[in-house]
């Protein structure tokens, strides 16, 4: 199993996200994985399925697949939990529905203070501050991030988190936590496929000692059916991967996941069938050579799909820009 440096732990290169993944269907899609070989598991309070990715994850201890000290669990701080007395309850939350103990990585999920919704109200509280409002919107909130970050480095001591880092984090922000951080980031995750390269963002990451972790790292596919791309928008089809692909006798997605670890990142693709998960697991027969990197980077056209500058204005009546 292909393994990244995480401070000073190993986590498996490659992961199963559980975005979009149905509550329904998420408990048997995790005991897939895990028997499928899976260790390393990306969660967040936001995806609204963490109580069902903890049933499934305690059958597949109980039926002895794994321990839970040879699992790589992830989750997120959610927006509306960015003042430093809600971080704790927010993680603490997070491990009560995921049955754990501890993480070994918390991220910061975007770089966005909403105000606080109680959890009695609302959980998870999504974007919108009060959906039932003549005009829904969302409510900033005017929280430092230096704030924030020194409160998840409490998650640290308290032993919630052994790691820390955050997610959709520009260059800027990062020279700006690297200058405040008394626990350095251990991580960046970032969107990243072969139409958003970010070549910049993760050379200054990993330039930090910072890991980093691409998700929706096929590309569009996860985004279609939320209209935020199209289906003529998938790297799957480019002529150049279709033909890495068929030279090396596998699937497009596995080439597409093997370009991602080559680069050095960690990659975390979502799906719930399990001839998927062994798919986008089995990516150690093969590698890609120094043109075929070459050629699949150069398809980038910074074609971002999760963008809040995008979709905070479209579904949720709020211009909130995080990428110039």
């Amino acid at each position: 199993m292909q393994t990244i440096a995480v401070g000073d732990q190993a986590m498996p290169a490659v992961g199963l996200g559980l975005w979009k993944i149905d509550p329904a269907n998420v408990a048997q899609a995790v005991y897939d994985a895990i028997e499928a070989g899976y260790r390393h598991l990306d969660s967040a309070a936001d995806y609204g399925n963490e109580a069902q990715v903890g049933e499934g994850i305690a059958r597949a201890i109980a039926d002895g697949l794994c321990s839970r000290e040879e699992l790589w669990v992830t989750s997120k701080l959610w927006n509306t939990y960015h003042r430093p007395e809600h971080v704790p309850t927010a993680c603490q939350r997070s491990l009560d529905d995921l049955g754990l103990e501890y993480f070994d990585l918390y991220l910061v999920h975007f770089p966005i203070a909403l105000k606080y919704v109680d959890f009695a109200d609302r959980y998870p509280p999504e974007w919108l501050h009060d959906p039932d409002a003549a005009e829904p919107c969302m409510e900033r909130d005017a929280v430092p991030l230096s704030d924030t970050w020194k409160a998840m480095e409490g998650l640290v001591a308290q032993g919630l988190a052994k790691q820390i880092g955050v997610c959709n984090y520009n260059t800027g922000l990062l020279h700006d936590l690297m200058s405040y951080a008394r626990i350095k980031p251990a991580m960046l995750q970032i969107e990243s496929h072969p139409y958003l390269t970010q070549e910049a963002l993760i050379r200054t990451a990993q330039g930090y000692g910072m890991a980093v972790t691409a998700f929706s790292p096929l590309g569009s596919a996860s985004y279609v059916e939320l209209d935020m791309a199209t289906e003529q928008e998938s790297a799957l089809a480019e002529p150049a991967i279709v033909e890495i692909a068929q030279r090396h006798g596998v699937s497009a997605a596995q080439v597409v996941l093997r370009w991602g670890l080559q680069r050095g990142t960690a990659v975390i693709p979502k799906t719930s069938k399990p001839e998927r998960l062994k798919e986008n697991s089995d990516l150690s027969a093969f590698a890609l050579s120094d043109d075929d990197m070459v050629s699949i980077a150069g398809l980038n056209k910074n074609r971002r799909f999760n963008d809040p500058g995008v979709f905070c204005a479209d579904a949720f009546n709020t211009f909130h820009a995080i990428y110039d």
